[in-house]
Formats: structure tokens, C-alpha cells, sequence
């Protein structure tokens, strides 16, 4: 006989993949979305990616700010009770010209420092700070490299996948 149970009591949350749980995050999110924040900052969020962007005229007009909106969000995570991955946070500091003031930022969130980084990857994209996208380009680039790779070995004249595969691959 096995004592195993199969039953669990679910107090709260939604199964990932099910067909609501697209509409609850969605109602459960706009409540942060629609924080009152400063005119500086915009708020993205794209499934359960969330990107806060702050304009300001100094870095530490920025730090000030930043560490002041995510105090807000940290405030709103709690009282909803969904905890943000401190691990998974970054900071990255977009400038158009050069400054000759300190170009590291202190933001937190919980009390602990988010890194500061000079690239990140969003929703597939990898964003440097000088918006170059020059590492978006080359890890593009191996991509295909690899998969024309992977293709030229599948396609020999004699053996291999044949024209119509290799096209439906390539197109696909």
C-alpha cells in the first residue's frame, strides 16, 4: 500500500499553462503598471518580465529616483505577496554622451543590491549600455552560422535530407 497522497491544498497562485492564468496575471499586474510614479519613469512589462526606465539629468538624480520607485514596487510586491528574484534584477545605465561624474548606481530591492551591469538580455534582445546592439549582432550571427552548420552537414549530394526538407528547415 503507498502513503503517498496525491492531494495538496493550493491557497493560492494559478497553474502555469493554464487558460486563466493568462488573465489573472494580467489583472493582478496592472495594479503595479498603474502605480503612482514620477514623470521620469515608465513602467514595461511583457508576460512576467517587467522592465522600470527612469530619465533623469545625473546619475545621482537617477539613484535617487530609482531606489524611490523601487522602494514602491518592493511596497507593492509585498502587500500582494509575490516576491521579485533579486537574482534575476539587474541595473544597466544608459547614457548619450560621456559624463565625468561616477558612473556606478546604488538601486535596491529588499535591502539588497541589484548588480549593475553593462548588458542584459530582455524578452531575446541583449541591450548594451552604449545601445551598440553589437552583442545582440554577433550572438545572432553564431546562431545562424551554427544552423547553416548543422544544414550544410545535413545536405550532401548523395545522401542527406533532401531539397524539399532542407527548404521547409530553412523557411520554417
Amino acid at each position: 500500500m503507498n502513503n503517498f497522497s496525491t492531494e495538496k491544498n493550493i491557497t493560492k497562485g494559478c497553474p502555469q499553462g493554464s487558460c486563466c492564468g493568462p488573465g489573472l496575471w494580467n489583472i493582478q499586474y496592472d495594479t503595479l503598471l498603474n502605480l503612482q510614479c514620477k514623470k521620469q519613469m515608465r513602467v514595461i512589462a511583457f508576460v512576467d518580465d517587467l522592465m522600470a526606465m527612469i530619465r533623469a539629468e545625473s546619475i545621482g538624480e537617477v539613484e535617487n529616483n530609482a531606489n524611490i520607485e523601487m522602494d514602491k514596487i518592493a511596497n507593492w510586491a509585498r502587500d500582494n505577496e509575490i516576491k521579485f528574484n533579486e537574482e534575476e534584477s539587474k541595473v544597466m545605465l544608459l547614457a548619450r554622451r560621456k559624463r565625468k561624474e561616477q558612473k556606478k548606481v546604488a538601486v535596491y530591492l529588499n535591502n539588497k543590491t541589484i548588480p549593475q551591469v553593462q548588458k542584459l538580455k530582455y524578452l531575446g534582445i541583449i541591450i548594451d549600455s552604449k545601445l551598440t546592439f553589437r552583442d545582440h549582432i554577433n550572438y545572432i550571427a553564431e546562431k545562424c552560422t551554427k544552423l547553416i552548420f548543422v544544414l550544410a552537414k545535413s545536405a550532401k549530394i548523395n545522401w542527406g535530407l533532401g531539397h524539399k526538407a532542407l527548404k521547409t528547415i530553412y523557411v520554417g
